[in-house]
């Protein structure tokens, strides 16, 4: 067993990054300056012919999505506007995201990205995305022939 000399810098060292990443997600949550505030939750189904990807994207209407597909990927881009409706009295809180967001979904088979259909109702967006034709599992029947016997016909090849 070998003995390891403590060095309590490596410590402190880990500590100041985990703090760093802390401070770093609380700055995002409170609006910073470091890109988009938020992403939409997504569920990605993988059925026999099709992919069915649902994104959740409450309070945003259907003309603030931006939503393109390619054969490999989703992209969603939206906004989420603040109402600027002035307060006469009192004080308003709100935990409410807003400003613009983008994500992109990997897919894990390629689709026909000119068949894809999206619906959207109470906040989520439904896209119904066809499997292109080799990435559908096809199951082929194979047949059976008769079994040879090699060994036989090399011998009468050779009397």
């Amino acid at each position: 067993m070998a003995i390891v000399r403590w060095n309590p810098f490596s410590e402190i060292e880990s500590l100041r990054r985990q703090m760093d990443t802390m401070f770093d997600e609380v700055t995002k949550l409170e609006g910073g300056t470091s890109g988009a505030n938020w992403r939409p939750a997504i569920e990605l189904q993988d059925r026999e012919d099709e992919l069915l990807l649902r994104a959740e994207v409450p309070g945003i209407e259907g003309k603030d999505l931006d939503i393109r597909v390619s054969r490999n990927a989703v992209t969603l881009r939206g906004e989420h506007r603040f109402d600027h409706k002035k307060e006469e009295k009192g004080h308003v809180r709100s935990e409410f995201y807003y400003g613009k967001f983008e994500r992109t979904v990997g897919l894990p088979v390629a689709v026909q990205n000119d068949k894809v259909s999206a619906e959207f109702a109470n906040g989520i967006l439904t896209l119904t995305l066809p499997k292109a034709d080799e990435a559908r599992n096809r199951v082929i029947k194979v047949e059976l022939g008769e079994p040879t016997q090699p060994a036989l016909d090399a011998e009468k090849s050779a009397e």
